[in-house]
């Protein structure tokens, strides 16, 4: 059984550019956002999914509607690849975080796995929902291609989940604005196909922020 898993991170948003955590907060694309979910859009059309699931945000579901029109498939919202809950650090600047919770920031990026932010989620509440999302997909979808809108955490996440490494290699996978990566998922031999692909995107890439 293996199910084949395009996992997409939305297109650029509003806040990307400035370096604001948006977590569950719900910024729309940025103009470029929007050219760079339609080029996204043509460069997945070749593998031809059944499927598109999304997260609810609107930087996701408006990168979701880009492929669902060009592949003219329906949309499916699933809660469990929604963006991690950043809890107190929502809203805030990358610089704002780094002086007021200088050892949480450093745990961040170094130790992830330790994280659980103020009044939000843990990366193990995210695991967690992810790890579900993929069994439920082999079980919905085995033999078939589909794709997943997500995050930058959870999408990371899926890859600690989906090749049972260990959650501290959380930070391993380069994840930007609109790029996809295909995992081929089963329990007995999972294959990260492709990884943070923007070839696509050409003059349109911009390069993800570290803390992001």
């Amino acid at each position: 059984m293996v199910v084949r898993i395009i996992y997409t991170r939305h297109a650029e948003s509003l806040w990307n550019p400035i370096g604001r955590y948006q977590g569950r907060l719900d910024p729309e694309l940025s103009e470029r956002g929007h050219k760079q979910a339609e080029r996204l859009a043509k460069a997945l059309k070749k593998y031809n999914p059944v499927a598109i699931y999304s997260s609810p945000l609107k930087r996701t579901y408006m990168t979701a509607e880009y492929i669902s029109k060009e592949l003219n498939l329906p949309i499916n919202i699933n809660e469990d690849i929604i963006e991690i809950d950043h809890g107190d650090w929502s809203g805030m600047l990358v610089k704002e975080v780094r002086e007021k919770y200088p050892d949480m920031f450093h745990d961040w990026l170094y130790h992830p796995e330790t994280v659980k932010f103020p009044n939000g989620e843990s990366l193990h509440d995210v695991y967690e929902r992810v790890k579900k999302f993929q069994e439920d997909m082999l079980k919905k979808h085995d033999g078939q291609t589909i794709v997943a809108v997500s995050h930058t955490v959870p999408i990371r996440a899926s890859f600690v989940s989906g090749l049972n490494i260990p959650l501290e290699k959380f930070w391993s996978f380069g994840c930007d604005n609109a790029s996809y990566s295909i995992l081929d998922f089963d329990h007995i031999r999972p294959i990260l196909y492709k990884l943070n692909n923007t070839y696509f995107l050409e003059e349109l890439f911009v390069p993800a922020l570290d803390a992001l």
